[in-house]
């Protein structure tokens, strides 16, 4: 089962990397006269990709934490039988 977790959470970190970079974009170098705003653009210029970023890795962390809580119980009870 520990390998089963293990390769769970090389996934996982395989996903966020990936995540992170398509995340960054190239910028445009030439000037045009209209502006684009992505919703991106609108939520570092306010700060608030920071607490989406943190809601989503507490998520995260909560779900790998009940997945390992789960599974000591369960190795327990097999010991026990």
């Amino acid at each position: 089962m520990r390998k089963i977790i293990n390769k769970a959470c090389l996934f996982i970190g395989g996903l966020l990397i990936s995540t992170i970079a398509f995340a960054q974009y190239s910028t445009d170098t030439t000037k045009t006269a209209v502006t684009v705003t992505t919703t991106d653009d609108v939520m570092r210029s306010n700060n608030k990709i920071y607490v989406v970023m943190a809601v989503c890795i507490t998520i995260l962390v909560a779900l790998i934490l009940y997945v390992i809580r789960i599974d000591r119980k369960i190795t327990k009870l097999e010991k026990e039988q």
